[in-house]
């Protein structure tokens, strides 16, 4: 079976991974997965990642966070636009995430950005996924 929707798959890694509570989970390198991993760091949703040459696309090794009760900090991840039907926002219809505890992740013109940046820059786009 192809990979149609490697954002999907990579969302699914870190649920995952989770669940079962490993230290970190390997996705397997894209820009668009960059930016996803640089937002869900500064946003606190992880704990870091590095990229990992393997002279074919790389690898992103995001370290998972837990709280105190070893509970993960990711509660939920859901991919909002999809392949066969792409879901774009102007920057005034940017949906608040859990009344703004989560956070929503937007492709705009200007890249990869959390739905706050994107408000304040007053950029829409395709609305890729909301974390909580």
């Amino acid at each position: 079976m192809a990979m149609s929707d490697p954002l999907a798959d990579m969302l699914t890694r870190i649920r995952n991974a989770g669940m079962v509570g490993h230290e970190s989970v390997d996705v397997p390198m894209s820009k668009v997965k960059y930016g996803l991993a640089s937002i869900l760091k500064q946003e606190g949703f992880i704990g870091d990642y590095q990229i990992i040459e393997d002279n074919k696309q790389g690898v992103i090794k995001i370290q998972l966070r837990y709280d105190e009760r070893n509970q993960q900090v990711i509660t939920g991840i859901r991919r909002r636009s999809k392949p066969g039907r792409r879901l774009y926002v102007k920057h005034d219809q940017i949906p608040k995430v859990m009344s703004g505890l989560g956070v929503a992740i937007i492709s705009t013109s200007k890249g990869i950005m959390s739905d706050r940046q994107a408000r304040e820059q007053q950029v829409g786009g395709e609305l890729l996924c909301e974390v909580w």
